[in-house]
């Protein structure tokens, strides 16, 4: 995958609701919450306005008029350029074709999950089950008052529904593990430090026994 100039995933956003029309910074962040942008992308006034300041910088926008709002300061409308929108479908068509590594969080806490012991990472787990079933919740509720009542068509919905799906898999997978600690079938290695290195010995079940 080619590398950009401006690959801050922002900037997707902001060229995807330019090829609409033309917009000012506010407007763009108006219209992301409204359409449930932000749970796709990072949306906060700071790195919004320094997104646009990069995509001026390079070409891929341009300022086409200023204009007030009543006493409100003046704000600068931006539009999209041919070399801009070339770029914006480039960058979708490389983002759908090849997975890239994103490292998330959650999969680095994972990778040390032995170091809580089996009752707490039971524990953390079973709270991360609870914040993963109430976001599945409102997603679903939200899908239902948008493309369910028909007011938006599925299509301008579409990453909703797939990050709804992820979710899903996640709280699957959350609670199998949740059920595995507890029952002993995954178990926990005695690990010990010598001059060696780390050793470990026979394994406890979930519950912290031989």
């Amino acid at each position: 995958m080619a590398k950009r100039k401006v690959s801050n995933p922002l900037a997707l956003a902001v060229l995807g609701l330019l090829q609409e029309q033309p917009m000012h910074p506010y407007e763009m962040a108006s219209t992301l919450r409204e359409r449930h942008k932000d749970s796709s992308f990072k949306v906060n006034s700071g790195s919004l306005y320094d997104t646009v300041e990069a995509l001026v910088r390079h070409g891929w926008i341009e300022p086409v008029e200023t204009a007030r709002d009543g006493r409100r300061p003046e704000r600068t409308v931006y539009a999209t350029t041919e070399l801009g929108h070339s770029e914006f479908i480039q960058w979708i068509d490389e983002l759908l074709r090849v997975p890239v590594a994103e490292y998330p969080k959650f999969m680095a806490a994972v990778s040390y999950l032995g170091a809580l012991g089996p009752a707490r990472a039971a524990e953390a787990l079973a709270e991360r089950a609870g914040h993963l079933a109430q976001r599945i919740e409102e997603t679903n509720t939200v899908l239902a008052d948008t493309v369910g009542s028909g007011a938006v068509p599925r299509l301008f919905m579409i990453e909703v529904e797939c990050a709804l799906h992820a979710w899903e898999a996640e709280l699957a997978w959350t609670r199998q593990t949740i059920a595995e600690i507890r029952d002993g079938s995954l178990s926990w290695p005695q690990v010990e430090r010598t001059e060696q290195g780390w050793t470990w010995s026979a394994p406890t079940d979930g519950k912290g026994n031989t």
